[in-house]
């Protein structure tokens, strides 16, 4: 009955499924392990009324036009650019730093001397990371390091990924901006904001096509096997396409060790008032065991009663039942397990790997889907 099987409708497959179905003429089958599609860009109305992302936050952002332009075709855009504030010991300074945050800590004063000095040496509209302000020459460059360092890059890391100070690569470290600019924005992509009317609405009209049928609720082991590198879908011999976004090591029963990766607890509060803290997000960078709170009215530009935030507490993964595996530890250690699942899934004909979980890798949305846009043609 299907030429294709899809394991997982989240951004990697629904895309892929989509263009296979409309473009190659494919009957496709998705298979999906929980009762929606959508992945963990699912969002729906609470039950005040809010339209929440059950997952977390995610906003669409890009400069690939390609990329663009196809999920355009199956939503219209609230447009949406992301700032963020990081509450620092009860008070809220723009992140990345910027001048804006300059003068948030150190005063007007201080803050447009130091603005000249930073201008200075390395130009308006810079990036500059933080390690280069951390060994400079210059006192007060390093002042502004590693205040950027302890307030708002250590301690939010170690709640983020379970680590000790000494444990923060260094190279990792060298990477955060301080933005010699007045710009608040998170991010520097043409293309901001959120599905119009949610990001399950979306998936939902892109799946939503005569080639496609989503099966949820099915968890992928229980209908597919591989004997002797052959793909069997209910006990028979499949002889089509399958394409896999799920976690890889639990496909394998965990044989060579489970992936490490870590979790996220959301706790959601509702509020009879209009507003909880003025921003879509504020990040938690030195107080509190969560790491943010979105306000989800600032992030979709819902005009609604009351108002839903989310907290956010991150955790190890251990693998049992309500844990989801969001981010990929990366380290050399883990990267060589996970080579032995990649290449025992190379064994198997016409299996192909794709996503967050099925390659162990941080995608943001706009990649995932130019990647299945990408398979979907090599197939």
């Amino acid at each position: 009955m299907f030429d294709v099987i899809v394991v997982g409708a989240g951004t990697a497959g629904c895309v892929a499924a989509r263009k296979l179905a409309e473009e190659k003429n494919k009957k496709v089958l998705i298979l999906e392990k929980k009762h929606h599609i959508a992945g963990n860009c699912y969002d729906e109305k609470d039950e005040h009324g809010v339209l929440i992302h059950v997952y977390g936050p995610h906003i669409f952002h890009t400069g690939r036009e390609n990329v663009f332009a196809y999920l355009s075709r199956f939503t219209d855009w609230y447009a949406f650019h992301h700032e963020v504030v990081a509450n620092v010991h009860g008070k809220q300074i723009p992140v990345p730093f910027n001048l804006h945050t300059l003068r948030a800590v150190y005063g007007e004063k201080k803050g447009d001397a130091l603005e000249k000095k930073l201008v200075s040496v390395y130009g308006m509209g810079t990036r500059v990371p933080i390690l280069d302000l951390m060994n400079h020459e210059d006192e007060e460059l390093r002042m502004i390091g590693k205040y950027v360092y302890d307030n708002i890059y250590v301690y939010y890391t170690m709640k983020q990924w379970g680590k000790k100070p000494e444990e923060i690569d260094p190279a990792v470290t060298a990477r955060v901006p301080v933005n010699i600019s007045y710009d608040n924005g998170y991010f520097a992509d043409k293309y901001q904001g959120v599905p119009l009317h949610g990001f399950t609405k979306m998936f939902e009209a892109m799946v939503n096509h005569e080639n496609i049928t989503v099966e949820m609720g099915v968890e992928a082991k229980e209908v597919l096997s591989v004997v002797e590198n052959q793909v069997f879908y209910k006990g028979q011999p499949f002889a089509g396409t399958v394409i896999f976004t799920g976690p890889i090591d639990e496909f394998f029963d965990c044989r060579y060790g489970r992936l490490p990766y870590r979790t996220l607890n959301f706790a959601f509060e509702h509020y009879e008032q209009d507003d909880y803290q003025g921003h879509a997000v504020v990040n938690y960078t030195v107080d509190e065991d969560y790491t943010r709170i979105t306000e989800y009215k600032y992030l979709t530009g819902q005009k609604c009663k009351g108002t839903t935030i989310s907290k956010e507490y991150p955790g190890a993964y251990t693998g049992e039942e309500g844990q989801i595996p969001y981010y990929a530890i990366a380290n050399e250690e883990n990267h060589a397990l996970y080579a032995k699942y990649k290449a025992r899934a190379e064994e198997i004909r016409d299996f192909h790997l794709l996503g967050r979980l099925a390659e162990y890798q941080y995608y943001n949305i706009d990649v995932m889907v130019e990647k299945a846009m990408v398979l979907a043609d090599k197939i």
